[in-house]
């Protein structure tokens, strides 16, 4: 029997359907809808059925690079001037403090258990050092990913932001160190501490560099392009550019990226935030295909038991070293209380640096032998590779815990995410008296004056919902005074042949009535009849949702 290969587009196909199914469910479980994608990865990877052959997997490694840019620029966006003028010492003593921390804790608790494996120091120091040095790294992705579902803002949804999206060039920092040394005590050669670390300033100088220009270049281009979906199709073609230019120099495409979105935010922040939203509006796809295919590719396969007791290990101190760390930082830059309490917990998730520095290792380290075995560039990449099915799976929960216990979650809304919340019932005006078809224009002229609206509900004798009367129509037939005597609302009324019940969803409503040019319609409640209920006028709507924004907007500045 032939095997069967899905190819490229059926495996996307299976990431997004099978990845949205596994949000759902993980939603209705109230844990982070990321850890659904993951979850699906492993179940449909070598892990779980195997249905992904990894040739397949292999063949959307450019894929997953655009969705890292993505991930960048977007992350880039949120990081203005104005916020590391505020906060920059803070940020920077939270990055030393749980970078290091976790860097010590692995890399001493590594060395130990090792050293209780192979018997040799040397050995256990070189695989402890880095291992410390990929513990430091955090995932941006999922993290950010939690902070847009759950709509969070404020000091620590910032602090988070900053933090996750400096982590890179601290973690390449340590693992240019950890594997010069590992080199250096093992006799295998390679490069001295001070070249290696010169490398690494040279990739990540390059990749902000990289990251600059092409902001400024974008930003140039913008100014020549008002129409947002020839703006979208240059940014697009610029992020794709600099990421190709990041991977072919060998520069992290999550910094260069993220660059570019600084530049862009900083530069133009008016016309550079509807271009951030529309981007971020068309990605989920790319993000839900991203995290499956993380969950793909972690094959675990058969490991001895002494390195599962490594990865429990693993975990255990570097998440213990991400939240004292981050901790002390936030203590001695004297930052808010939630930072201070909640920031650690936030730090937990590890996934593509971390892999990516990982799998460096296996094929740097590769001639070390831990075991006659398993050689110490195996075991970095197993370890590494169990640890991050781990912590993918707990850390979306503590961020999603951390941005509750600090009050911040569903801060971050805008007027189309209170109309997507809220139902036509929420704005309905349901004071407005229905008017009778056969009742006089002069009594009508009357209650016009009375009452704050432009739009009356005219109903039958039988009280069923026949038409609508507005200001407008009433407009033309001011300057014949003498007619409101002999004519009634059903000679002047507009039929209605649109309604709207009161469960319907208010952005859709809305939506409805700006397409056929309506400024009001009539609302009747669930059920069978046409029990009115009220009026829809947009204009009393979009007052409505402004208020509400406006009151969560000021609810997030005072927790600030």
């Amino acid at each position: 029997m032939h095997e069967v290969r899905l190819g490229v587009l059926a495996v996307l196909g299976i990431c997004v359907a099978g990845g949205v199914v596994g949000a759902w469910l993980m939603q209705k479980l109230k844990v982070p809808q990321v850890v659904g994608y993951i979850v699906v990865g492993v179940l449909i990877g070598d892990t779980g059925f195997g249905l992904l052959h990894p040739a397949d997997i292999a063949a959307l490694g450019s894929f997953n690079n655009f969705a890292l840019g993505l991930i960048g620029f977007l992350v880039g966006g949120e990081l203005s001037g104005s916020i590391f003028k505020k906060y920059g010492k803070q940020f920077t003593a939270i990055l030393l403090g749980e970078g290091l921390a976790a860097f010590a804790l692995v890399g001493v608790t590594s060395t130990i258990i090792v050293n209780f494996v192979v018997h040799d120091w040397v050995t256990s120091i070189a695989a402890g050092v880095v291992f410390g040095a990929i513990a430091s790294a955090t995932d941006p992705a999922s993290t950010i990913d939690v902070l847009w579902e759950y709509r969070s803002a404020g000091v620590l949804s910032t602090a988070i932001v900053a933090i996750v999206a400096l982590d890179d060039a601290l973690a390449m920092t340590l693992y240019g160190m950890g594997t010069s040394i590992a080199n250096i005590l093992t006799h295998s050669g390679g490069d001295s501490v001070g070249t290696a670390l010169m490398h690494t300033g040279i990739e990540l100088g390059g990749a902000i560099l990289l990251g600059v220009v092409s902001g400024f270049v974008l930003n140039a281009m913008m100014h020549y392009m008002p129409q947002t979906e020839k703006r979208l199709g240059i940014s697009i073609g610029i992020l794709l550019l600099c990421i190709g230019l990041s991977i072919a120099f060998h520069m992290d495409v999550i910094l260069s990226t993220m660059a570019v979105g600084i530049v862009l935010i900083n530069q133009a922040p008016k016309r550079s935030k509807k271009l951030f939203e529309t981007v971020r509006s068309f990605s989920t796809p790319i993000y839900i295909v991203f995290f499956v295919l993380v969950g793909a590719r972690l094959s675990l396969g058969s490991m001895p038991l002494w390195l599962w007791g490594l990865v429990a290990a693993y975990v255990l101190m570097r998440s213990l070293g991400k939240w004292l760390g981050a901790y002390w930082g936030g203590r001695i830059s004297k930052a808010e209380k939630p930072v201070q309490q909640y920031m650690g917990m936030a730090l937990f998730a590890q996934g593509g640096v971390a892999v990516g520095l990982s799998i460096v290792a296996s094929h740097n380290l590769q001639h070390i032998h831990v075991t006659p075995e398993m050689t110490l560039g195996d075991m970095i990449i197993f370890t590494v590779t169990a640890t991050t099915l781990c912590v993918q799976l707990i850390g979306p929960a503590f961020v999603k815990l951390a941005i509750k216990k600090s009050g911040e979650m569903g801060r971050n809304v805008t007027e189309e995410d209170v109309m997507a919340e809220w139902s036509v019932r929420d704005v309905v005006n349901a004071e407005i008296t229905p008017l009778q078809d056969g009742t006089p224009l002069n009594v009508v002229v009357q209650e016009f004056s009375k009452q704050d609206t432009f739009v009356y509900p005219v109903v039958s004798k039988d009280g069923k919902i026949i038409g609508v009367l507005t200001f407008d129509l009433l407009k033309e037939l001011l300057v014949d005074r003498d007619s409101w005597q002999w004519l009634v609302v059903g000679d002047v009324m507009q039929p209605v042949r649109e309604r709207f019940l009161a469960e319907t969803n208010l952005a859709e409503a809305m939506a409805e009535m700006q397409n056929l040019q309506i400024e009001a319609l009539p609302v009747i409640e669930s059920g069978e009849g046409e029990t009115l209920l009220g009026v829809l006028e947009l204009r009393t709507a979009r007052r409505a949702v402004g208020a509400e924004l406006l009151r969560r907007q000021t609810a997030t500045v005072s927790a600030g």
